[in-house]
């Protein structure tokens, strides 16, 4: 557990937490930070929506959340069809790696924006002061949602459309590499095996989507052992 640094005992943060490590890191340096953590999880019919739940309610254990959210959004079932391998059971994930010209069929139309868009009602429903995403630019180009410009642009939109207008988007792994995260997380006593990266599996992260391939690479890097279980690696 990450001891706060300082807090106001007023200051709240909302974290969008799916339960991976980009995440859950993110949610730890708020709480390092010394804000109170309102943890915020999205059920979207994705393939290991069961896990990223599980992960979700142990890593909201392992730190003070003063609130936590669980928001069920079936209606991404219908846009993930034909359109996400993420959604639908009939796409195949790809396991070739990241592609620094192609979208990859796993991405989700316009996903980080509505999670953002709720997180937002939450965070003026709490009184929070903003909300943590983990967005990794590294990660850009494969999903338009997690560039920086984005996000920064999307914190201009909300703050024109809420009551106060002075809420803030904290983005903190923005530019780190996965090795940096991987680092960082151990720096903090995260409980990295707790999280769950993968795409395609539940019982096991299969090794080769693109996630589980991120996620490797970075821990390989950053000379580190993952703890959870893989069908391959």
């Amino acid at each position: 557990m990450v001891k706060k640094l300082h807090t106001t005992g007023t200051d709240k943060v909302v974290v969008i937490l799916s339960g991976g490590m980009d995440s859950t890191l993110s949610a730890y340096k708020m709480v390092e930070m010394g804000f109170d953590v309102i943890s915020l999880h999205f059920s979207y019919g994705q393939k290991t929506e069961s896990r990223e739940f599980q992960a979700f309610s142990d890593i909201s254990d392992s730190i003070p959340v003063s609130n936590r959210y669980h928001f069920e959004l079936p209606f991404f079932s219908e846009i993930g069809v034909g359109t996400s391998s993420l959604i639908d059971r009939n796409m195949v994930v790809e396991e070739g790696g990241v592609s620094e010209t192609e979208i990859p069929s796993s991405y989700v139309p316009f996903r980080n924006g509505i999670m953002l868009s709720i997180a937002t009602a939450i965070a003026e429903k709490e009184g929070a002061i903003g909300i943590a995403i983990g967005v990794v630019e590294e990660d850009s180009s494969g999903y338009p949602d997690c560039r920086e410009d984005f996000i920064s642009t999307f914190e201009k939109s909300i703050n024109l459309g809420t009551k106060e207008g002075n809420l803030k988007i904290f983005r903190p792994l923005v530019n780190l590499k996965k090795e940096e995260i991987v680092k960082e997380a151990i720096s903090l006593a995260v409980p990295l095996n707790l999280t769950w990266s993968c795409y395609q599996r539940e019982d096991k992260a299969c090794g080769v989507c693109d996630s589980c391939r991120l996620r490797l690479k970075g821990f390989k890097i950053a000379g580190v052992e993952d703890k959870i279980p893989y069908l391959r690696k």
